[in-house]
C-alpha cells in the first residue's frame, strides 16, 4: 500500500520528512516598518538552513524588488529533482494495476488515484465516450519515449497521442536546473497582487510560479487540467503531487506532505517552503488537524512568532497561495 491513503475512484482520497541542512544563513527576524498600513506586521526573515544542502546551493546577491527596493536576495539553485522523496510512477500499465501503479489526479477539488480501474473509468468519470485510454489486453497507452513527452504535453498535441497517459521521466532532466531569487527580508506592500492564473483572475502582474519548496522544487501554477483533459490526454502527478516536463524540471501542483517541512515546537502547521517575495509557506492544518479560519485572500495571514505567512490550499484543488503579500524579484 501506499504511504497516502486514497480510495476507489469514486472516492475522495485524504493523503513527513524533516531535514535540514546549512548554508548561507540569516538567522535574524525582523519587525522593521515596511509602510504606513502593514508597519504593524512581523516581518521574518528566510532561513537558509531550512533548505537540503545536497541538490541545493544558497548564495547572498544583491537584488532589486517591483517596488523598487534594493535589498539582498537568496539566489536559490536546484538541479530540478528533489532529494528528500523518490519521483513517480505517473502511469499505471494496465487496468489491473492497483494504486502502488500509478500517482493521483486533482479533479474538482478532490484527490484520486490514478490506477488501473480510473484508467478504465475515465469514459464514465467524464461522460464521455472517446476516452479510451487502453487496447484489447487492458495495457495502458502511455509515452514511452522524450520526444512523446515533449508532443504530448505540447498545448497543440496532436490527435495521434489521444488517449495517451503522459509520463516524462527523470532522466529526461539530468542537466537541467532551476534558480530562485527570493528577498530574504520580506517588504510588505499595501496592495497585494493576486496571480493571474489559479483563483487571482487575469489579469495580475505577478510571477506565475508561487515559491519554493524546502527541497528547492517549484511551487507551479495551477497544472492546466483544462487543455490536458481537452486533447484526450492525462498527466498524472505522483503521490508528492508533481509531476515533469523537459522545461520546467519536476514541480509541484500540490501539498500531499512527502517534501521536507520544518515543524513548529506550538503544534501549528509546519512550514514547508518559501513564496517569491520571501514569506513562508506552510502546510494547510496544525498537528491537530485544524486549519486557519482567517486567512485573506491570498491565502496568507500573521501571528506573533511567524509574521506575515501562507497556508497552501486543499490538495485537490491544483494550487498554493492565491498572490503575494510582498515585493519579489522581477
Amino acid at each position: 500500500m501506499k504511504n497516502i491513503l486514497f480510495l476507489p475512484l469514486s472516492c475522495v482520497f485524504l493523503l513527513f520528512s524533516c531535514n535540514s541542512c546549512s548554508s548561507d544563513s540569516n538567522n535574524d527576524t525582523t519587525d522593521d516598518i515596511v509602510d504606513d498600513e502593514v508597519s504593524d506586521i512581523l516581518v521574518v526573515n528566510v532561513e537558509s538552513s531550512y533548505f537540503t544542502s545536497d541538490n541545493v546551493t544558497i548564495t547572498t546577491v544583491p537584488c532589486t524588488l517591483s517596488d523598487g527596493t534594493e535589498t539582498d536576495c537568496y539566489q536559490i539553485v536546484t538541479n530540478s529533482t528533489p532529494s528528500d522523496h523518490e519521483m513517480g510512477p505517473w502511469c499505471p500499465e494496465n487496468i489491473a494495476d492497483d494504486a502502488e501503479a500509478g500517482g493521483i489526479w486533482l479533479e474538482d477539488g478532490e484527490v484520486y488515484d490514478v490506477d488501473g480501474a480510473f484508467i478504465e473509468n475515465m469514459a464514465t468519470f467524464y461522460n464521455d465516450s472517446k476516452w479510451l485510454m487502453y487496447d484489447a489486453n487492458g495495457d495502458i497507452y502511455v509515452t514511452a519515449t522524450e520526444d512523446d513527452c515533449i508532443n504530448a504535453a505540447n498545448p497543440d498535441v496532436g490527435e495521434e497521442y489521444e488517449n495517451f497517459c503522459v509520463e516524462c521521466l527523470p532522466t529526461y532532466i539530468t542537466d537541467l536546473t532551476q534558480t530562485w531569487t527570493i528577498p530574504i527580508t520580506p517588504v510588505l506592500q499595501d496592495n497585494p497582487v493576486l496571480f493571474a492564473t489559479g483563483p487571482g483572475g487575469p489579469g495580475s502582474s505577478a510571477p506565475s510560479t508561487r515559491g519554493v519548496a524546502l527541497n528547492g522544487i517549484e511551487f507551479s501554477a495551477p497544472a492546466p487540467v483544462d487543455n490536458i483533459l481537452g486533447a484526450y490526454t492525462l498527466a498524472p502527478f505522483d503521490d508528492a503531487g508533481g509531476h515533469i516536463n523537459v522545461h520546467q524540471g519536476y514541480h509541484y501542483h500540490a501539498a500531499t506532505g512527502f517534501s521536507t517541512k520544518v515543524e513548529q515546537a506550538d503544534g501549528y502547521a509546519a512550514l514547508i517552503g518559501y513564496a517569491l517575495d520571501g514569506n513562508g509557506i506552510y502546510e494547510l492544518l496544525d498537528t491537530d488537524g485544524n486549519a486557519p479560519s482567517d486567512l485573506d485572500e491570498l491565502r496568507g495571514h500573521s501571528d506573533d512568532t511567524r509574521g506575515y505567512h501562507y497556508h497552501v490550499d486543499e490538495a485537490g484543488n491544483n494550487n498554493f497561495i492565491n498572490g503575494l503579500k510582498g515585493a519579489y524579484v522581477n
